[in-house]
């Protein structure tokens, strides 16, 4: 069965395809007529538009059918809309499979200089940062409420006596997300969960054009919980580039197998058209335990592509619509409930970070 770009694309596109059973009488059923098929087909920038899937016929008289059906999809597909009919037939020829070059997922190498290396001795933080500092806070100041988090990012220089919010473990950086003791009122609103954030905005050598971001860490599995990597440009929002989001306050995240790679594009504080992906990335990519032990998130940015990569192996690849920026890099743990907050842990462990330099 074909599976078909209608254009050539800026970016990877995963898709999830599976057979679904036939309709009516003549309806085929999975196990008996048909083996069921749940599988992912990648397109990577520069590649061919079509694929084929394979669904091996057990055994199916004239005019059984069954479907197959676009169950996952990247942004503006049809997920869920877009199926295909098979229909059993002695006299049709089976559709012969789609042949092409198709690239190889790349493996991650740091190919700039080594610019910074988050080490213990030389951590320092501050309320708004500065140039040898990372800030407890975002550029917009410590709310987020366009995106409706219901965490204040709190530090425990202004609020003596919270939790954390950001501190050495004996793993490593631990970011920590809470419920309150007591809430915080701040800007005419009662604050109920702390939220953790380290921002590079004034930072200097935590910044950079081309080159590569490798964070190592462990992500919190809590419901609520909003763990990020991203990178903002120091001329201002968009652009923005998200090497990893987790979002622990939709019921269908998996924290354990999901993964979001994302870049927002536009100018003068307005977004007009962002583009990424939610991948499963067990089945995709054999990836999965990202809050159970340490994983390798990386982005390397280059002037034709942005790539991603989890654990040394691509995940997703855009062409790079960023041209001339330099980029800051920010760790976080949004909070997005209303609830308990008390399930799971709400922290992320940062065990090692390091920024690479290129021309």
């Amino acid at each position: 069965m074909p599976v078909t770009l209608n254009q050539p694309t800026p970016n990877t596109v995963i898709a999830r395809v599976i057979t679904v059973n036939g309709s009516g009488a003549l309806r085929a059923l999975s196990g008996y007529n048909y083996q069921t098929v749940d599988t992912v087909v990648i397109f990577r920038p520069g590649d061919p538009l079509e694929q084929t899937v394979e669904v091996p016929i057990i055994g199916a008289t004239e005019g059984q059918n069954f479907q197959l059906k676009l169950r996952e999809a990247p942004w503006g597909g049809l997920q869920g809309q877009s199926t295909a009919s098979v229909t059993a037939s002695s006299t049709t020829p089976a559709t012969e499979k789609a042949t092409g070059t198709f690239r190889e997922a790349r493996t991650f190498t740091p190919t700039g200089t080594l610019q910074f290396e988050l080490l213990k001795d030389t951590h320092k933080r501050s309320p708004d940062g500065g140039w040898n500092r990372w800030a407890t806070s975002l550029s917009h100041g410590r709310t987020q409420i366009a995106n409706e988090e219901t965490g204040l990012y709190v530090d425990s220089s202004l609020w003596p006596g919270i939790e954390g919010p950001v501190y050495w473990g004996p793993k490593g950086l631990v970011l920590h997300t809470q419920k309150l003791a007591t809430p915080i009122s701040y800007e005419g609103q009662t604050w109920n969960y702390g939220a953790s954030v380290l921002d590079g905005r004034n930072f200097t050598d935590t910044q950079i054009g081309y080159g590569q971001y490798e964070w190592e860490a462990k992500m919190p599995n809590r419901r609520g919980s909003w763990p990020a990597f991203w990178l903002i440009s120091t001329s201002g929002w968009p652009p923005e580039i998200d090497i990893y989001e987790g979002f622990g306050y939709q019921s269908y995240w998996d924290f354990d197998r999901h993964i979001s790679h994302t870049i927002h594009i536009g100018e003068n504080s307005t977004r007009y058209a962002s583009r990424g992906v939610v991948i499963q990335s067990e089945q995709a990519y054999g990836l999965s335990g990202y809050s159970q032990d340490f994983h390798k998130f990386a982005v390397d940015i280059q002037r034709d592509y942005i790539t991603w990569f989890v654990d040394g192996v691509e995940t997703y690849q855009s062409v790079n619509p960023f041209q001339g920026f330099r980029f800051y890099p920010i760790m976080d743990v949004a909070v997005k409930t209303d609830g308990a907050y008390a399930d799971g842990s709400g922290d992320m462990i940062i065990r090692s970070f390091k920024i690479y330099s290129a021309p």
